[in-house]
């Protein structure tokens, strides 16, 4: 069945109970490193996690999850770079298992933001010299990952005018914040408009909105991209303590201190913990998407 059409379906599916949530090897982790809680990373390759693979907004593994079994790594191609090739031919040829990338990380955003704002003619130029080159070693390759807004759209339409038949994508990442009902009708344009290119969802949330909602958009979520066989990957955004998150409180996988809420939980295969997850209290946290990564020692050190 067409996606216009399954979609609206989808959305009338009751909703499951979470308090065993099913598995899925469609999980993956958006990893963001925490300088003062390193002992976090643990709970990611614990051997009761679900997740399979991760990215760091990087074209180099984490050194605190290069020697998991469990997580297999995708490099990204966050901005302009003159180096994302040799980096990720350095790992294939040293054995390392590298089956997919992901590329040029919300362009259309800006750095406060956590975008690579990058111009559209730029990055397929870039594309065609840094990634393209990765099929011959049968990479994977991953479209530009837009923001969910109007200008991602375009975005994407001007950088594939750009490359001119040349850049030879094989899934599409999407991003989403906001409520449900937005996020499946995002997607259900997105393959509208790519129908032949599988895609991930490699950044969603539903942002600053109290308990009751984050965890049924988590809920709705999970079981939507679990039905669909065109959504081969996904990865929420949250891993990290919900007194360091600026998509919310409640949208954190882990408390203040370090615990599994419900979400990152289930998220993990888990059973819902019953952990209440709390804001900093008294000072505001900076940060948004990769802009963390990029930045991570300079705003961990802060906290």
């Amino acid at each position: 069945m067409r996606a216009p059409l399954l979609l609206p379906l989808l959305l009338f599916l009751p909703i499951i109970s979470c308090q065993n949530a099913p598995s899925s090897s469609k999980r993956g982790l958006v990893y963001i490193p925490n300088s003062r809680h390193m002992s976090d990373d643990s709970i990611w390759t614990s051997a009761s996690s679900d997740l399979t693979w991760y990215y760091n907004y990087q074209s180099k593994p984490s050194a605190a999850l290069k020697n998991s079994s469990k997580l297999q790594f995708v490099p990204m191609l966050w901005g302009s770079s003159t180096t994302f090739l040799v980096d990720v031919t350095s790992q294939i040829k040293s054995g390392a298992n590298i089956s997919y990338v992901l590329a040029f990380n919300e362009p259309d955003g800006g750095g406060s933001t956590g975008g690579s704002a990058i111009p559209a003619e730029t990055a397929a130029e870039t594309w065609q010299r840094e990634v393209e080159p990765l099929k011959e070693f049968g990479v994977k390759l991953g479209a530009p990952a837009v923001t969910g807004a109007p200008s991602g759209k375009i975005w994407l339409q001007n950088f594939f005018n750009a490359c001119k038949g040349n850049c030879s994508a094989d899934f599409i990442p999407v991003h989403w914040y906001g409520n449900f009902e937005g996020l499946a009708s995002h997607v259900g344009e997105v393959r509208a408009a790519y129908q032949n290119l599988t895609m991930w969802v490699t950044e969603y949330a539903n942002n600053n909105v109290n308990l009751k909602e984050s965890q049924n958009f988590y809920n709705q979520s999970s079981q939507f991209f679990d039905r669909i066989d065109y959504i081969t990957h996904y990865s929420y955004f949250g891993s990290f303590r919900s007194s360091v998150s600026n998509v919310g409180p409640n949208a954190a996988m882990l408390t203040e201190k370090g615990k599994l809420t419900d979400i990152g939980s289930w998220y993990l295969g888990g059973a819902a913990t019953g952990n209440i997850p709390h804001g900093a209290a008294g000072r505001n946290v900076l940060f948004a998407g990769s802009s963390i990564v990029v930045l991570f020692t300079s705003i961990w050190n802060l906290l």
